[in-house]
């Protein structure tokens, strides 16, 4: 009995803090959405207000996405280093101030940047990954991972459908101001609160660290060169930012060059961090066992992420637009259709981190990457003569099979390596983004069959990646701490073993 007692340090399950770790991290994951999202339910009346271009819109959308992709690698990086409390409660204080500028912003310049700053804010997401997976063990972790990502990502329907409500009593002219404003005054407020109130990892469980710097560690060569060439998709994403900045004359073309120039200087940069930081696998030298993780499945959940999340975020921005043209209904009524997504967020995310749980992470990635491939591949055939609720119910079918991938996609991110969940969880969550904006600047360039067929596509070999996932086990020895070994064991870890 008092063996078994000691053996419980080590089992989160059975730890009562982890609930409110999870309603922390939750609520501060949805908060950040909603502060991310607070110009999507605006966009027609900003540009009516400030005169803004059609082009000029489309730009704020891009912008709104931009720097997630560096701002997810970068918050990874920063939660696995000074863990999560000090890394939410700074992103969620930081919100406030792009957010209120966005407010007060007058001229398409300003509300371009603070777009772009705002766009940080959706590296949030990654932190709340990192906590959940410290407070929960791997026959909940599913579960849990899903509850954060599907309440959290329901900021994005609260702000597509609550802002416009707080804006209402203030006119067309103020409201939007205000509505954003106040988004950004309840991150501030509720940082502070998290500050006060959150905890890295349960009593008697140390919060591991990487133990190098710089870069995320890999275990072969051949993983090197894989994440290196991760760069690439990431760093083209933002020059293709600075490419749309340029078209709508927000930018001069030599600056352009400028940006283009200084983004390969960064790419060498980064390529040269992640070298040094892994010079051991460079010159040969074998990695200790227990700091050996497979490489090949973070790639392959990037790509997954890239085609459910980044397919989800470029419909979502498009389908009211679309349906509004095409079936002829009012902006309210379009809005609603196009939130398909977003609803079924709510209870798909969480049910595919469920049955990830219960009936293994890699069947159930495959099943929903099918089921969004052969979603994306019928959205072409609505047209005017569908009824409203026929279309209305694809979308939502769709949406189940696409959040309940993202729900199996982070039951398995936090299984691969614990130091370096943060890390692993933001370079995932940064190929949402990358998704997205390679999804957005096809729709621009062509048309909605193109868009269309080219996420069907991108799912389809993002399901035949998932055959070669393998099913993560139970968390490795090395994942907990040499003391509470020691206190349950009464002997030496490596001899335990």
């Amino acid at each position: 009995m008092q063996h078994q007692d000691r053996l419980s340090i080590l089992d989160t399950q059975r730890e009562p803090g982890r609930w409110r770790a999870l309603s922390l991290a939750t609520i501060s994951f949805f908060l950040t959405f909603v502060a991310w999202y607070s110009l999507g339910p605006f966009v027609t009346s900003i540009a009516r207000a400030l005169h803004l271009s059609a082009e000029q819109t489309q730009v704020l959308l891009l912008c709104n996405l931009a720097l997630t992709i560096p701002a997810r690698i970068g918050v990874g990086m920063l939660v696995d280093r000074f863990g999560p409390r000090r890394v939410y409660a700074g992103v969620l204080i930081f919100a406030a101030f792009p957010c209120i500028g966005a407010a007060l912003s007058n001229q398409f310049w300003q509300l371009v940047i603070c777009r772009l700053l705002i766009s940080c804010v959706g590296a949030g997401f990654v932190v709340g990954i990192r906590l959940v997976g410290e407070w929960f063990d791997a026959s909940e972790i599913g579960l849990a991972e899903g509850v954060y990502g599907g309440l959290g990502n329901f900021g994005m329907a609260a702000a597509t459908f609550g802002l416009p409500l707080i804006a209402l009593p203030f006119g067309f002219e103020w409201g939007w101001r205000w509505a954003t404003a106040l988004i950004g005054v309840v991150c501030m407020g509720w940082g502070v609160w998290f500050l006060r109130k959150a905890v890295d990892a349960p009593p008697g469980r140390e919060f591991r660290r990487p133990k190098r710097r710089g870069a995320m560690e890999v275990s072969s060569r051949g993983a090197l060169a894989g994440l290196v060439l991760l760069q690439f998709p990431m760093a083209l994403c933002l020059g293709i930012t600075a490419w749309r900045l340029t078209r709508v004359h927000f930018l001069p073309v030599t600056a352009s060059y400028v940006i283009y120039f200084l983004l390969l200087l960064l790419l060498a940069q980064q390529i040269g961090k992640i070298i040094r930081t892994n010079a051991n696998v460079v010159g040969g030298m074998p990695v200790p066992l227990q700091d050996r993780y497979s490489f090949l499945q973070v790639a392959i959940l990037s790509l997954c992420y890239a085609a459910t999340f980044g397919g989800e975020l470029a419909v979502e921005q498009m389908l009211p637009g679309y349906f509004e043209k095409l079936f002829h209904v009012s902006v309210v009524i379009a809005g609603v259709m196009g939130a398909g997504f977003a609803f079924a967020n709510f209870i798909a995310r969480p049910l595919g981190g469920y049955l990830g749980d219960r009936l293994g992470r890699k069947p159930i990635m495959i099943v929903t990457l099918c089921g969004s491939a052969l979603g994306f591949s019928m959205l072409p055939l609505i047209n005017a003569h569908w009824p409203l609720w026929g279309a209305m119910g694809l979308v939502v079918g769709i949406g189940f099979f696409l959040m309940g991938g993202n729900g199996a996609n982070f039951c398995i991110v936090p299984l691969i390596r614990k130091p370096l969940t943060g890390q692993i969880a933001g370079l995932v969550g940064a190929y949402g983004s990358v998704g997205s904006v390679a999804f957005t600047t096809i729709l621009l360039l062509t048309n909605p069959q193109v868009f269309f067929e080219c996420m069907a596509g991108t799912a389809a070999i993002a399901f035949a990646a998932c055959l070669m996932l393998e099913e993560p086990g139970a968390a490795p020895i090395s994942e907990v701490s040499v003391p509470a070994i020691q206190e349950v064991t009464g002997c030496d870890p490596v001899m335990a073993v």
